[in-house]
Parts: structure tokens; sequence; C-alpha cells
């Protein structure tokens, strides 16, 4: 019995080094655009609203924002679940997890961070939008070695545009919907284009 479970644990951290050591093509291009036009439209909707209403409430815009983020995370997940088992087959579980942990910091962080702002640092939140395209630039960066090389620009990107927003808010100290809906707008398309295009051979 052991020799059969050391025989299964070996097999078991085979297939995770081969997962990580392969380029992993589960991330849809489709529903990544998706989430990027969606944010653009999200922030079109909250300006108009913003405008009609001066005294808009923090929890009711990261509320927004947070439900945007939830529904783009949502059918990017049903995506790729679907894709990996298409694409990578038999290692489509493995793939999938060494992606997670790729990125799944990432968006912890951003999650804590907003939680802890919230509570304790309410009028500092006019900061949220470029720390989050910061903490997103990081997860981009962490997921590139095994995306097309491409995806180093749409990390740049987020990054650029995250100390772009914090330089911009810290004369207003304001929220602006489109401090979100460009930087992410933008930047999911960019995700989009390179999962299109930047792969060496296309799938069959």
């Amino acid at each position: 019995m052991k020799e059969l479970q050391r025989a299964l644990s070996e097999i078991h951290s085979i297939r995770n080094q081969v997962a990580r050591d392969t380029e992993f093509r589960g991330y849809g291009p489709a529903s990544i655009a998706l989430s990027g036009l969606l944010a653009m439209l999200v922030a079109a909707v909250q300006a108009q609203w913003m405008a009609k209403h001066e005294n808009t409430q923090l929890i009711a815009w990261v509320a927004v924002w947070a439900g945007t983020a939830a529904v783009s995370v949502l059918l990017a997940g049903i995506d790729t679940f679907v894709r990996a088992r298409r694409v990578h087959r038999g290692f489509a579980r493995e793939m999938v997890q060494s992606a997670m942990e790729q990125f799944l910091p990432a968006m912890m962080v951003g999650f804590l961070l907003t939680a802890v702002m919230m509570s304790i640092a309410a009028q500092d939140c006019w900061l949220l939008p470029g720390l989050w395209e910061l903490i997103f630039s990081l997860g981009v960066f962490a997921s590139c070695r095994f995306l097309p090389r491409q995806m180093f620009a749409v990390g740049v990107w987020y990054l650029g545009s995250g100390l772009y927003c914090l330089a911009a808010a810290s004369t207003t100290h304001a929220l602006s919907p489109w401090m979100m809906g460009v930087p992410f707008g933008v930047g999911q398309l960019l995700v989009a284009a390179v999962l299109e295009f930047g792969y060496g051979e296309p799938l069959e």
C-alpha cells in the first residue's frame, strides 16, 4: 500500500509539474472581451447616474464594481473550465488549478484591501481604482509565464493605468467611473486580442 501511495503521489507531482510548464489555453477571448465591454458600459451608466445624483455613497459605488467584477469572473470562469476540458483534456484540472494559483492571490489582496479601506479609511477610498489596477497588473505579470509573451504588455498597461489614476485622483480625491471603465475596458480587450492572436500555433 505504501508503494502504491508513493507511486500515486509521484504521478500527481509529475502531472502538476507538467501543468506548470505547459502553455495555458483555457482562457477564452470572447468572455474576456465581453468583460471589457461590460466595464465600459457600466462606467457610462454610472457616470450618468452620478451626474444626476451628486451624493453617491461609497458603498453603492463599490458595490456596482464588485458586481461587475463578479459577473466578469463568472463568465470567464465558465468559459475557462469548458475550454480547458476541450483543449487540455486529461490535464484540464491541473491546468486550471495552476492558472488560479497565479491570479488568485492578487484577487484576494484586492478584496481584503477594499474591505479594510472601507472600514477604517473611507475618506481615502478615492485610491481604490488605481490600487485595483496595480494589483491586477501583478496578477497579469504572475500569469505571463504560461501565456503568450505579449501578455507582458497588458501587465504594463494595467501598471501604467494604476499609476496614472492615482496621480489624477490625487487632485480631486473623487471616485470616477471612467477610472475603472477605461483601464479595465481597454485592458480586457487587449487580453482578448493577445489570447486570440498571440499563440504560436492555432488550436485544432
